[in-house]
């Protein structure tokens, strides 16, 4: 049924609405693997924008140079997975917000980066005159036949989570989360597993990257500042952390929601702003659960 809703969604809206539909699918996708490192595996990660820029701007420089979207998309995972892997390493020694400063530190770091060596990235300028990819002869550069191309994207993206999630992979995860220390005794491998999560969930960015990068079809560095590394956390936790389909419904909140309150003018900020202060509140375990709640009282 949802995925029916998803397919209707565009029709009947402008370009703007497509674009905004896209924009929370590749959210949804730079969500799912932050979901991934700090809801299943709980390790705190406030630099997940960096991985959204590597992968991005390894897109923009790759297909600039005329290589197919295909082999873009496994080189900015790939990219993305060995600096998760190396980004993992302080969470071996730090935890909670020091490990939340360490990430963001390394946010900070990307962030200077991209911005400053003009060589690679274009610096504040950009790189600009991106094409959308084709599949096989058809082209993308329609705004409704590329949603549908994210949309598919990040379906599958989500059948690969949820194969994550349910394997003893993502069964150490959790034991990984809710305790270490028996996790360790019980012969989880504490090292390999937080790594893991770190490398899976800035794999997940990195093809989020890839297609920002073809839909806005520019690249600059303002979009992978530290805001985005927050605001891709408070889509996780107004959504559900750890819950599968959590990054999905703070997506939502977070990117279509303020575009809907616009008619308020210039107070839709505040009530935006309040919604979620209100919601963390009463839901600190985010909207999806509500439905343990109900159960629970059932």
């Amino acid at each position: 049924m949802a995925l029916v809703a998803l397919a209707l969604a565009p029709l009947g809206l402008k370009n703007y609405g497509i674009y905004l539909l896209t924009l929370w699918c590749v959210y949804v996708m730079a969500g799912m693997g932050l979901n991934l490192t700090v809801g299943y595996a709980g390790q705190m990660s406030i630099g997940h924008a960096a991985f959204l820029g590597i992968g991005a701007y390894t897109a923009a420089i790759l297909m600039k140079l005329g290589v197919p979207f295909g082999f873009v998309l496994p080189v900015a995972a790939l990219n993305c997975f060995l600096v998760g892997l190396a980004l993992g390493f302080p969470a071996l020694r730090v935890q909670h917000h020091y490990l939340a400063f360490a990430t963001l530190g390394f946010n900070v770091l990307v962030f200077l980066f991209i911005r400053n060596e003009e060589w690679l990235t274009g610096g504040t300028f950009g790189i600009a005159g991106i094409q959308r990819p084709k599949l096989f002869s058809f082209s993308l550069d329609s705004s409704l036949s590329f949603y549908y191309f994210v949309l598919v994207s990040t379906i599958l993206l989500a059948f690969v989570l949820w194969w994550i999630v349910r394997s003893p992979w993502g069964r150490a995860f959790a034991a990984l989360r809710d305790n270490p220390i028996r996790a360790e005794s019980l012969g989880v491998n504490i090292m390999a597993y937080t790594l893991l999560a770190f490398a899976i969930g800035a794999a997940f960015a990195g093809i989020a990257g890839c297609y920002f990068t073809a839909l806005v079809q520019f690249i600059e560095p303002g979009p992978f500042h530290v805001t985005t590394s927050l605001m891709m956390l408070l889509m996780v936790i107004v959504g559900g952390s750890g819950k599968f389909f959590g990054p999905m419904l703070g997506a939502a909140i977070v990117i279509l929601l303020p575009e809907w309150l616009r008619f308020m003018k210039d107070w839709y900020l505040v009530v935006f702003g309040l919604s979620v202060v209100c919601l963390m509140v009463w839901l600190p375990g985010g909207l999806l659960s509500l439905q343990d709640r109900f159960f629970r009282k059932a």
